[in-house]
Formats: C-alpha cells, structure tokens, sequence
C-alpha cells in the first residue's frame, strides 16, 4: 500500500475528531482545523510512519479527553515534531482556560444559589411545560409538600390552586404575567401573594414569586374590626346623651320627675365615653411604646391593698368579701403604677362578674424565680371557646350584659400590654358557672425566703 494511503488511515481518528468540534462549535475548533492542515502537511512532508502514527494516537487521545472535560497526560518519552508540539501546546493552553472558566462558571453558580436560598419569598422556575426545575429553601419551607419533592412536580400537584395553574400556563404559553393571592390551608393556613412572570429573554418557562402575607391581613382584619368596634362603642353612649338631650329640649326639662333621671342618665353615659376615650388613649401609647416605665422594687402587698381600697365600695354595694393573701416580704421587679393599675383592673372585673354576696380573693407566692399573684372569684366564669381572646380589644363573652356593667372592652387588653412592657406575663383559668382566676406574673425582687416571710 502506497505511504500517503497508510497515513491518511492513520490520520482518520484525529480528523474525525476535528471534524466534530468543528460541528459542533466547541472552542478548540480553531485547533482542531489547525491539526487537520498540520495532518495534510505532514503527508505532504513524508512524515515517518511510525513517528506519525505514535504522534497522531497521543494528539487523539489528548483531544478528544479535552473535549470529554478529563485531562490526560501525554505520555511519556513521546518523540515530537515541531508543529506537532505547538499543537500540543495550544491544546494544553485550551485547557487550561477551559478549566478557569469552568471554574468562574461554578462559582457563579454558588452565589447564584447562595442568593436565591437567602431569600424570604419564595421562589420557583419551570420548563417550557410548566413543570418546576427549580426552587429555593424559602418556597420548600412555605409549601412544605406532602412528597416531599418539588423539582419535577407541575404547579397544580403542589397547589391546589386553578387560577396558579392557569397563570403558569399563560406566563409559558403566552408571555403574559400574573398576580393572584391565594390561602393555603392545614394546621398552620398561609396567605400568599404570588406574581408569575415569563422567565424573559427568550428563554422558555416561567418564574413565580411567593410573598408570605399571612401576617399583613391578619393586622387588616385587626384594624379593620377595630375602626368597627371603636364606632360602635362610641355610638352607644353618644346615641344616649343626644337622645335624652334632645327630649329635654323638647320640653321635659320642666318635668321635674323625669328631667333629673334623664341628666342622671347623661352624666353616667358622658363618664362612660370619657373613660373609653382614656383607655383608647393608653391602649394606643401602650402599643406605640411612648409610655415610660420605671423599673423598681414595689411591694405587692401594699399594692394589691391600694388596688383593693379602689373597689371595695363597689364590692360593699353587692355584699361581696373581699380577702387578700400576699406576704408583706413578697417584692417585685416593675412600675408600681403599672402594676396597680393592673391589679385594680383585674379586682374591677373580679367584683364586676361575681354576683352580690359573692367572694374575691388575691393570694400571692414566690414560685420558679418569679412573683405570682392569683384574683380569684366566685363569678359566672367563662367558656373555653372564650379564653384564647379574652385579652382582645372590645371582646366580650357577653356583649349586652358587659356593656350594661359599664366595662369599655379595654381592661384586660390593657392588662396585658401592661404586663409585656414589664417583661411580665398574665394568664386565666375559669370556667363557666366555677368562678375565674386572673394570674399575673412578674419579675421577683426578693428570693423565696424574703417572700414568704
């Protein structure tokens, strides 16, 4: 066989090699055509047949790991013509830029996924079908799937949701975007405001964004019921003064039986607004944390006594007892106005709630490391169904009889709001028909010996 047809036999492989990364566009294409003319050229030049074919085999190998991404040495002792060489050369350079490309690539990558994963909404990217590729650590953790796998699921096996379905849809279809919110239900149910958007770019699939507002429309309704709770408390006793002013004007301001029974009613209405637009007044400074708090030792004995003194005309009016049981030694951490006040609200409904010859009893203790107070009644009690809202603004167990006793609705949230600013706590345990005890806990002062001594 003549020597140009043993090497173009031998040039096969590494032409078939250029040939395809040529096809293909990688970026050692450029040196792939540069070994096909140096192949051509070593025919031309009459290359020994064996030297070619050892070189050649080398250059194969090295080219075609370069293209499957492994580096491989060349080996050993290999005899190397001049153009042969800078081929080999160029390849190892190709390389070498290849792998710090790749490199930068990965690291990108990282902080691509770094970014996503740090993120508080929730977030997912689907295929041109609208099945999820992928998704960060925020969305995993709201949707939390019952599969336990996100990637690969399509949006409507992971939501139950037709319009998030329709949405994906159209953003991968249609390039149109989308907001929507939707509740997802279960033991802890969420609000989410979603946007779907094409991903953009002339890629295919679509991007979705999931916004948490669970909390955001639970302070609406907050709001909301209490613009309506506000206008309805204040409208009662307006409604009333405006009433009997009104017939009095009309002429039964010269009865002299009816009109004072009428200005007895205004006064006790007219007291009722001013003291509900106080307790608005210091609810809202509570919670704006405008009121000032002075941490000192107060005694809860002669607190509790001060706030006993402030009721018990009310409670002789009903021939109620009123019993306190606090050791003198037991000192707490507080405001000693705050914790009155907290008090004398807690006897107040305490009197307020027990019927006449009831009983009302304050007992305090040292226990865990902390100050106990326990008021405790013998009064209509509370339903269970009650006791998670009871610290709420304007919630009553009974609306009618509770606006009737002249309560404003605000007391106990009050209480409570008193209670956080002191790094305190309140509970209740009642139930119906068995009385209630409202139990206060306080920073102690004073170890267990000082307390109940």
């Amino acid at each position: 066989m003549p020597l140009r047809f043993t090497l173009l036999a031998l040039l096969v492989p590494p032409l078939l090699v250029a040939t395809l990364l040529v096809l293909f566009g990688h970026p050692a294409g450029a040196l792939a055509a540069g070994l096909v003319t140096l192949a051509g050229s070593a025919l031309a030049l009459g290359t020994s047949r064996v030297a070619m074919e050892r070189q050649l085999r080398a250059l194969t190998q090295k080219t075609q790991s370069l293209a499957a991404g492994v580096d491989v040495a060349p080996p050993k002792g290999l005899e190397r013509t001049d153009d042969l060489a800078q081929l080999e050369d160029a390849i190892d350079t190709l390389d070498d830029q290849l792998s710090m490309r790749a490199a930068a690539l990965n690291q990108e990558a990282r902080i691509l996924t770094a970014v996503l994963d740090g993120m508080a909404e929730g977030l997912w990217v689907t295929d041109a079908e609208g099945t999820v590729v992928r998704h960060n650590d925020a969305l995993a953790e709201m949707l939390r799937p019952a599969r336990g796998a996100i990637v690969g699921q399509r949006p409507l096996a992971l939501i139950r949701n037709e319009a998030l379905n329709d949405a994906v849809a159209r953003a991968c279809h249609e390039g149109a975007s989308t907001r929507l919110e939707l509740t997802l239900e279960g033991l802890y149910s969420r609000t989410l405001a979603v946007r779907v958007t094409p991903v953009g770019r002339d890629l295919p699939g679509s991007a979705a964004v999931f916004h948490d507002v669970t909390e955001l429309r639970r302070l609406e309704k907050v709001r909301k019921d209490f613009v309506a709770n506000v206008s309805h408390e204040l409208r009662t006793p307006i409604t009333a003064i405006r009433g009997y002013a009104e017939t009095l004007q009309g002429g039964a301001l010269q009865d002299t039986q009816v009109a004072p029974k009428m200005v007895e009613i205004i006064h006790r209405q007219s007291e009722r607004l001013s003291e509900l637009v106080e307790d608005l007044l210091e609810l809202s400074r509570l919670e704006a944390r405008e009121m000032t708090f002075q941490r000192t030792e107060v005694p809860l004995a002669l607190a509790v006594s001060r706030a006993a003194e402030g009721v018990r005309p009310k409670a002789e009016g009903k021939n109620q007892q009123i019993g306190l049981h606090v050791p003198p030694g037991l000192v707490a951490l507080g405001d000693g106005r705050a914790i009155e006040q907290v008090l004398l609200n807690l006897l107040d409904n305490a009197v307020k709630y027990t019927p006449a010859g009831g009983r009302v009893d304050v007992d305090g203790a040292y226990e865990g490391g902390r100050c106990v107070v326990r008021v405790r009644d013998t009064g209509v009690g509370i339903e269970p169904k009650h006791l998670s809202r009871i610290f709420e603004r304007f919630y009553r167990v009974d609306k009618g009889r509770s606006r009737d006793m002249g309560g404003t609705g605000l007391g106990l949230s009050i209480v409570k709001h008193l209670m956080g600013a002191m790094d305190g706590e309140v509970k209740v345990e009642s139930q119906p028909n068995a009385g209630s005890t409202f139990v206060i806990f306080l920073p102690s002062a004073a170890g267990p010996t000082a307390a109940t001594g």
